[in-house]
């Protein structure tokens, strides 16, 4: 496989089955390098943070390939030119609360014009179902592409959620950016998306085994939060 490419799959190449969830594995040795440190137990917080805000800008390159641009007229010390910027409305950054807010610096170092909405939702470590408990988000989404901003795809239930909550006020391009996601959380976002008939991105730096019998992605990282931010008792 060559190097420094986005390895291109779709939740078919995963299941076998037709679906319009596309998956984005980035391929490039400093993505995998980064990952690797996320993954040591023994990295500090302060050095975990520094590596996903690094990471995430990684990230963000591949997944804003298709933002909408204008052209404008520009003056260069020499002459005008047409160049580009951002379409109107401005891109929409949805972090998960609360372990996506690590990664909303390093997405806004990238694109720093675009507005920001947030979704808080835990997930129940009995039943593994994520609930609601706040929400800022924008009533109307109509023509606003959507970057949605959490670590972990594990079980699926938050990032699907989330995708929900935008497809409901209008969003109708969405970008999910995950630190690493495991099939069976893919495999929930093909249920969640294909009925609503949004084509959605998955932008991952890593596609991992599997879950295990809590709900962890393996190998993972472990809590995406709780090696941000340290334990929430």
């Amino acid at each position: 496989m060559e190097r420094n490419r986005a390895l291109r799959y779709s939740a078919a190449d995963l299941e076998g089955r037709l679906t319009i969830v596309e998956v984005h594995i980035i391929d490039h040795p400093l993505v995998a390098h980064k990952v690797t440190l996320l993954r040591d137990i023994n990295t500090p917080s302060a050095t975990f943070r520094e590596l996903v805000e690094e990471l995430v800008m990684l990230l963000a390159y591949e997944a804003t390939r298709e933002v909408r641009v204008d052209p404008v007229e520009v003056t260069t010390p020499i002459t005008q030119t047409t160049g580009v910027a951002l379409s109107k409305p401005t891109p929409l950054v949805v972090p998960i609360l609360r372990a996506g807010l690590g990664m909303l610096e390093g997405m806004l170092r990238l694109m720093p014009s675009a507005e920001v909405g947030f979704v808080g939702m835990v997930r129940d470590e009995v039943t593994l179902q994520p609930f609601t408990y706040a929400e800022r988000l924008p009533k109307d989404l109509s023509g606003r592409q959507c970057y949605v901003l959490d670590p972990m795809l594990a079980t699926g239930g938050s990032l699907g959620g989330t995708v929900k909550f935008l497809v409901d006020r209008g969003a109708d391009h969405i970008t999910c950016i995950c630190l690493m996601a495991a099939p069976e959380g893919v495999a929930h976002m093909r249920e969640v998306v294909d009925p609503v008939g949004v084509p959605t991105t998955l932008v991952c730096a890593a596609l991992d085994e599997r879950l295990n019998d809590v709900g962890y992605i393996v190998p993972g990282l472990g809590d995406a939060g709780d090696r941000l931010y340290g334990l929430a008792q």
